[in-house]
């Protein structure tokens, strides 16, 4: 079957729209579990939705990674019934944080930068993030950043496991029958997202 410019375009646009579905329900049900399981410290979660909203920004660009991030945070949020509380606050704070930084490193690293050093920007970035809508909101008080070490330290072990995973499943993707007209399609955005 021979599919005309026009037809190509409007079934790489439904791929895209059907893999962005998939990447946030996915990083939902992430989010929804580890929201459940006990946390060693002080709610410090592993992050591990994070990997497929890198997947959709090194796959499909910045709009769709955050696309998939502001999804995740409120659906997550209101499946566990936390919207718009300061779990919530918190969450969607570090979420803004991670996305800003890793969307700048994207676009100002191209292809220069890896899913891992961005994984590892966004982790750091929601640590950063959260830590000051919680000395904003919830807590004030100096004895807060005192916490902000270790869980730096944290984050930057859990943005290099992410963004390994976040890899594995990019190159994964790619060598995918299914996803090979989204690989060419994806080298087409970057190009013009640099313009």
């Amino acid at each position: 079957m021979t599919l005309s410019a026009a037809e190509a375009v409007q079934l790489e646009k439904i791929r895209r729209e059907i893999f962005l579905a998939l990447f946030i329900a996915l990083a939902v049900a992430i989010y929804t579990v580890e929201a459940l399981l006990p946390s060693p410290v002080l709610g410090l979660r592993l992050g591990f939705a994070n990997i497929l909203a890198l997947t959709a920004l090194f796959l499909y660009g910045v709009g769709a990674a955050w696309i998939v991030v502001l999804a995740r945070i409120f659906i997550g949020s209101l499946l566990l019934g936390n919207l718009f509380s300061p779990g919530f606050l918190l969450s969607l704070s570090g979420g803004i944080t991670a996305m800003t930084l890793m969307s700048a490193a994207k676009v100002l690293g191209g292809r220069f930068i890896s899913p891992i050093g961005v994984s590892v920007l966004g982790a750091v970035g929601h640590i950063a993030g959260q830590l000051l809508v919680a000395s904003w909101l919830l807590v004030r008080h100096a004895g807060l950043w005192h916490l902000a070490p270790p869980f730096m330290l944290v984050a930057v072990g859990t943005g290099v496991a992410n963004g390994l995973a976040a890899t594995l499943l990019i190159e994964t993707l790619c060598r995918h029958p299914v996803f090979q007209p989204s690989a060419a399609a994806m080298r087409s955005t970057s190009s013009r997202e640099k313009e």
